[in-house]
């Protein structure tokens, strides 16, 4: 088991705080500074989009949240390798608690995906706000 980010993992966010992407960007996401976040603009659902290039399979995703912009219900869902642009394998469903620690959720369908979709159904923000300082996906590539 190994991180699957790499610098060659493409990220897209479904929004950004303020369109701020200096401030508040995906890049924050992975750049493994405690002082920086992903901050997404108000408004559910929420999402994090992830594409590895090549087929991986996902067994544990960590996020990092700002406790009361955490995300209360997130489903993980995967594209196959074959086609990418279908996120059609529902990887898990997990329910964060509103806390800032690290918290690790395990993946249970095992599968090859090439793209993984993380969607914030719910927010402990009352505008649906979501705001991660570290996003971690761990997991074997293909």
């Amino acid at each position: 088991m190994t991180s699957l980010l790499s610098p060659d993992t493409r990220i897209k966010v479904s929004s950004v705080l303020n369109r701020d992407t200096v401030s508040y960007g995906k890049q924050h996401l992975i750049d493994g500074s405690e002082e920086t976040c992903w901050n997404s603009e108000q408004g559910l659902p929420q999402n994090i989009l992830l594409d590895f290039g090549s087929p991986v399979e996902v067994q544990k995703i960590a996020l990092t949240f700002q406790g009361g912009f955490v995300g209360k219900t997130c489903v993980a869902l995967g594209s196959s390798p074959s086609s990418p642009n279908n996120y059609n394998i529902q990887l898990s469903t997990f329910y964060p608690e509103d806390i800032n620690p690290t918290q690790i959720f395990d993946i249970q369908h095992k599968e090859p995906i090439q793209r993984l979709k993380i969607i914030f159904e719910e927010s402990t923000d009352f505008y649906g706000r979501i705001t991660v300082y570290k996003l971690d996906v761990i997991g074997v590539h293909h």
